[in-house]
């Protein structure tokens, strides 16, 4: 595999040590790093070579003048910044010639994803975005049993999903809806995404709930019929899970539950290898879950029904 040069923007988030770890595993060369915080200590084990900045200016301009020198010359930026950054890091990263890998949610809207498109084609290079759930066994293995039950068979679907957060949060940008554009999007986009690689295109989407901390509804896909919630809040961890565990992850298909609760370890360097491969997913990849999330943002919250989640029904 031929050796690349990479930049990561936002090095010292939750989930930039995942892409310093693909980097280094696949061979390739982290040339620079930027975060406005300098808390990036991780560096010194996976890419002590890097250049490191903490201002955006200095940065773009160590990456142009990389430029001058073809060996030097990024090949690739990843873009692991706060959500609402997405778009602007995206451009730039275009924009300097590089291919651009960058987290979910890409972007909020399909407006901005549209104008991904044009500056794709302005520049001649590709957005990749990390879509691992793709990537994991256990996804890959329903999807084939989905693709082989007769094609009149729709699946019923419970998706629970609950992830602890303390009182930091709130104060951080993820609890900024104007930053994360609310939980749905943040922590729910990557499950919107594989509920569409699985079951097909979404047909009708109902909110029943969409609160700063909790959001639920429900969503009617090609294949299944799927009630979903999402929440970090604690008090929502059933009886059973609440002082052991911080997280409660339930996907029920049609009394089947889905595990996989492990093989995530791998999963971002399997992403970069087929990226690297040719074989990522672009921006038309990502539509479909923009397109979710972004109605999911705006609807207004219908009464609970037969369709609501059963968590609704608890409160």
């Amino acid at each position: 595999m031929t050796q690349k040069n990479f930049a990561l923007i936002g090095a010292a988030g939750y989930i930039a040590p995942r892409h310093m770890r693909a980097i280094k595993d696949l061979d390739q060369t982290l040339a620079v790093a930027y975060d406005i915080n300098d808390s990036v200590g991780i560096i010194d084990s996976l890419h002590p070579q890097a250049e490191f900045f903490t201002e955006f200016e200095c940065f773009l301009e160590h990456a142009n003048q990389r430029k001058r020198t073809p060996a030097e010359a990024l090949d690739f930026v990843a873009v692991c910044s706060p959500n609402h950054l997405h778009h602007p890091h995206i451009a730039a990263g275009l924009r300097l010639g590089a291919d651009v890998i960058c987290e979910k949610p890409l972007v909020p809207t399909v407006a901005l994803l549209d104008e991904l498109e044009r500056v794709e084609a302005e520049t001649g290079k590709r957005v990749f975005n990390i879509l691992q759930l793709r990537h994991h066994d256990a996804i890959l293995k329903l999807r084939d049993k989905v693709a082989a039950a007769p094609k009149d068979t729709k699946f019923d679907v419970e998706l629970t999903y609950i992830t602890s957060r303390g009182k930091w949060y709130a104060q951080s940008w993820k609890g900024d809806p104007r930053r994360s554009f609310g939980v749905a999007t943040n922590i729910g986009v990557h499950f919107f995404d594989m509920l569409h690689f699985i079951f097909g295109n979404l047909q009708q989407s109902t909110v029943h709930l969409n609160e700063d901390a909790r959001a639920a509804g429900f969503l009617e896909y090609e294949r299944a019929r799927v009630r979903w919630f999402l929440s970090i809040d604690s008090n929502d961890l059933p009886l059973e899970v609440q002082g052991k565990k911080t997280t409660f992850r339930n996907i029920d298909i049609s009394g089947e539950q889905l595990e996989f609760s492990e093989g995530f370890t791998d999963l971002h360097t399997v992403s970069y290898r087929e990226i690297l491969a040719g074989r990522g997913y672009g921006l038309a990849d990502a539509r479909h879950c923009i397109e979710t999330v972004a109605a999911i943002r705006t609807a207004s919250p219908a009464a609970l029904g037969a369709d609501a989640h059963p968590f609704l029904h608890k409160d």
